[in-house]
């Protein structure tokens, strides 16, 4: 798979990227090539191998599954420019 520049654009108008034409060129290439990367990647064999969260063998701690409200929505925020209604409130981003 490779992207072209146009493809580049579009990318970058929807992450909300401003990427200026004299580095679409220079864009484009490294797109491609984390995309040619990535087909290498797939070409490995992992049939049988067991999915892992750390190299490192680890045993996680158990604890009781209880429900609570986490008591620390107030100190939470405080931390908020602006809240409304025990929430964040943040911009609208959707167009």
């Amino acid at each position: 798979m490779s992207v072209d520049k146009n493809t580049v654009v579009k990318i970058a108008h929807l992450a909300r990227i401003g990427v200026e034409d004299k580095n679409l060129d220079a864009m484009t290439a490294e797109l491609n090539n984390i995309l040619a990367w990535i087909e290498q990647l797939n070409e490995v064999d992992t049939e049988g191998v067991e999915p892992m969260t750390s190299a490192v063998e680890t045993k996680l701690r158990w604890r009781q599954d209880e429900v609570t409200d986490g008591g620390k929505s107030e100190d939470i925020l405080k931390n908020a420019p602006e809240s409304e209604c025990g929430f964040f409130a943040v911009p609208k981003v959707l167009e």
